[in-house]
């Protein structure tokens, strides 16, 4: 087989190839890509993934992802808004309430879907000191993985009471409703966060 058909078979694909699996986290935790955040947590209380371990390397792949950026930023910022302009707004938006708000800013910028990926390069813009920036992004980041991971996995406990006789079509349509939900209020705050 080639590519699992059904939740079970691709739990089991995951937990043969858990290196692979953790190394890909790393990859996206480092590009903040929540829902699979999520789904990896529902992987953990399956047992395909560690619990812990899946913890630290969501935790350093979004720590690690957030310093290049501030770096690009702090290097090659204004040159790189310069060349993309559609851009600069977000940016800006970001910057004005990091000079506001500058531990809340990196403490859940993570969480709303449109300042996810923007964020760091803004912070590396803005005259945040480095050391300020390392500490509340070290934090920040194990606050994110914590919380992302920790709802993944209540949820795989969750679905596994509610469902537990019922078949794996059900367990996918409601992985993909909670993902959906996730995506929605990700969102919201992404149209909260626009209105500064």
């Amino acid at each position: 087989m080639l590519f699992p058909t059904d939740l079970t078979s691709f739990l089991d694909l995951i937990r043969q190839h858990g290196d692979v699996a953790y190394s890909f986290m790393f990859a996206y935790a480092a590009s903040h890509s929540l829902l699979l955040a999520l789904f990896a947590g529902y992987a953990a209380h399956s047992g395909a993934l560690g619990f812990g371990t899946l913890i630290v390397v969501c935790w350093f792949g979004s720590f690690t992802g957030d310093v290049i950026r501030f770096w690009i930023g702090r290097r090659y910022g204004a040159r790189l808004l310069d060349r993309f302009p559609r851009f600069e707004r977000t940016v800006q938006t970001v910057i004005r309430l990091t000079e506001r708000h500058y531990v809340w800013m990196i403490l859940f910028h993570r969480f709303p879907h449109g300042i996810r990926g923007l964020a760091g390069f803004a912070y590396g813009i803005s005259r945040l000191p480095w050391s300020t920036f390392l500490a509340l992004n070290f934090v920040a980041a194990g606050l994110w993985s914590g919380v992302v991971v920790s709802a993944g996995y209540a949820f795989g406990q969750f679905s596994e009471t509610s469902i537990n006789n019922a078949s794996s079509g059900l367990g996918i349509v409601m992985l993909v409703a909670f993902l959906g939900l996730s995506w929605l209020l990700s969102r919201k705050l992404d149209q909260i966060v626009q209105r500064y």
